[in-house]
């Protein structure tokens, strides 16, 4: 976490006394040495992509043995490329080649979430590791895209998009919401675990993204319990009521609880 040159962490908001204090206070409890110089925005939003997803692979990685797999774990890849949004990339070749087309329908619903988290298809070997199970004579089960069998050239099943946000400005939260609304309404199958990721240090504005229902499962914060108890020192009772409120609403949670939320 760097400090800008006006003496603050790069993801506070320095026009915002709040949002400068409560950043000072999650840097002081997470015991970080500063680093003083600047980080253009996009490149900390990159860093803090590349960061998220290795911790993602790591921790999620030890939750094997109760959500077992092959997963793949990737920043900025096209939902076309996993079995629930597949017919998109078909419909987006067709688009491209008609501007009448791509003026009627857009050309935004082949979104790139920051992170996603995809399981491979298994082979019927794999199905039938410890009894058999099935034959690939059998009529049944040839519909399924967790069969590798099914499909001439199978595709990943997409488990989870995750959107990360250094920061948080009303745009940001709306671009977020759009994405999800994108994976919801045009997936054929199962919908993935939609949720966000944010280093915002105001419980206010973290409340754009993570109030209400319907797009987004759960908003996580990269230091939640340093987030409140800074808050708590600063004494800012509007922050702490909104905080208090997305975590006792269940929409607000730390980082620590997402690989266990995406063993569900």
């Amino acid at each position: 976490m760097k400090t800008g040159a006006k003496d603050y962490p790069n993801n506070a908001d320095g026009s915002n006394t709040a949002s400068r204090k409560i950043a000072w206070e999650i840097v002081k409890l997470m015991g970080c040495k500063s680093i003083y110089g600047s980080i253009s925005g996009q490149t900390a939003g990159n860093l803090f992509e590349l960061i998220t997803k290795d911790f993602l692979e790591e921790a999620f990685g030890l939750l094997q043995h109760i959500r077992p797999g092959k997963w793949i774990y990737s920043v900025n890849t096209a939902i076309s490329n996993f079995d629930q949004y597949k017919d998109l990339a078909e419909i987006e070749k067709v688009v491209k080649k008609n501007r009448e087309l791509a003026t009627t329908l857009g050309q935004d619903y082949v979104v790139s979430p920051d992170i996603i988290i995809a399981r491979e298809p298994v082979s019927d070997d794999e199905i039938n590791r410890t009894q058999k199970l099935i034959e690939a004579s059998n009529a049944v089960a040839k519909l399924t895209p967790i069969r590798k069998s099914n499909v001439d050239i199978s595709k990943p099943i997409l488990h989870a998009s995750i959107s990360c946000k250094w920061t948080l400005r009303s745009d940001r939260a709306q671009n977020t919401r759009t994405e999800a609304l994108n994976l919801i309404r045009n997936r054929k199958g199962k919908l993935p675990h939609i949720v966000a990721v944010t280093a915002e240090p105001t419980p206010i504005r973290i409340a754009s993204l993570a109030l209400g229902t319907g797009d987004i499962d759960c908003v996580y914060h990269f230091a939640l319990n340093e987030l409140k108890a800074g808050i708590e020192n600063i004494k800012n009772e509007d922050q702490l009521d909104m905080l208090n409120m997305l975590i006792e609403g269940r929409r607000l949670r730390d980082i620590s609880d997402l690989p266990f939320d995406l063993a569900t």
